[in-house]
This record gives C-alpha cells, structure tokens and sequence, in this order.
C-alpha cells in the first residue's frame, strides 16, 4: 500500500490537482494514507481556473490537508514511510527551492525527505517555455532521483474536452507513481 502526500503549487494548472484527487478517491484501495499541501497561491489559483473551492470537499474523502508550515506533518519526516510524493503542478520557483535543498516550507521539506529516502518524488512542471535557470533544476532534481513530468498532454486517446486532454497527464502521473489505472492505452482497441 502506498502513502502519498500531494503538493499543490500556485502555478496555473489546478485542473491537473482536481482530476488526480478524484482519481485517488476512486483508486483507494491502492493507499493507506493520503496527505496535501497546498499553497495559498494555489487555493487563489483553484478559485480563478475553477471557479470554484471544491479542493475543500475532498477533506470529507479522508484526505487530510496540512499548511504549509506545519512541520509536525508525517511526511515531513522519512519516519512516516510517506512512498511517494506529487508535485501537481509544480512552479519553477518550487522546483528552484527544492534543487537548491531549501527546506524552508512544508512542501520542500517533504520532496527533500523524499529525495534522502530515495523514494519516489514526481514533479509536474507547469510552465512554459523553459528557461535555462528551469533546465538545471530539472536537472539536478533528476539527477537526485525525482522525475520531471511536464504537463504536456498527449492526443492518442483522441480526447474531446479540456477535463479529457487534462485527464491524459494525470494517468500518466498515476503510472509514474506505480498506481493501477485503467485508461487508455498505446496499440490497445
């Protein structure tokens, strides 16, 4: 059973968080223990590209959400056996923290737990184009053994609405993260 703790950063891209919650939610059976932390940026950026606060609703489905400075948080120690963490979607200036080892809020301490554990960290960058500064931290972050998944969606599954196309990186994600997920897949009918 895996334990996962989600990161929500204020980068443009809350779709992506809103369609993994509700995947996570449906593959339940595959965790133990389900954890967020999400900026505040990130809750603004909810609003605007939503519409909406329904990150709050997924508190009734047994995830628990924690601030960002809350250190007492068990993933913010390698003693809570958190195996996997997601960055969705991941800022360059979050990703520029954690590939320069600042542990200064939740979400950085936690991916360098997760980093020094050698367990899995999942960043989902979110912007573009990339700059060179973005390419070196991408970099070192691979080099530490996290795993760079841009938000680029693909188009094999031939998707007809944002949500669908959206849906395409996160089943991508699930798949990075070791997660059983039925979804369409490459040279299948």
């Amino acid at each position: 059973m895996q334990r996962i703790v989600i990161a929500i950063t204020g980068a443009s891209g809350s779709i992506y968080a809103q369609l993994l919650l509700n995947r996570l939610v449906q593959l339940r059976e595959q965790w133990d223990a389900l954890s967020v932390v999400m900026t505040k940026n990130a809750g603004e950026v909810w609003k605007t590209e939503l519409d909406n606060e329904s990150y709050l609703e997924f508190q009734q489905q047994g995830i628990r959400f924690y601030d960002k400075t809350d250190f007492t948080a068990p993933f913010a120690s390698g003693s809570g056996q958190y195996t996997t963490m997601i960055i969705i979607p991941c800022s360059m200036g979050t990703l520029g923290r954690i590939a320069g080892g600042q542990s200064d809020d939740l979400i950085t301490r936690a991916a360098d737990v997760i980093l020094k554990e050698r367990r899995k960290l999942i960043c989902v960058a979110r912007e573009t184009p990339y700059n060179l500064m973005h390419i070196r931290n991408m970099e070192t972050i691979t080099l530490a053994g996290g795993i760079i998944c841009p938000a680029t969606p693909s188009f094999y599954s031939r998707p007809s609405t944002v949500a669908e196309l959206a849906q395409t990186v996160v089943d991508r994600v699930l798949d990075l993260a070791g997660l059983e997920n039925k979804t369409y897949r490459w040279g299948t009918p």
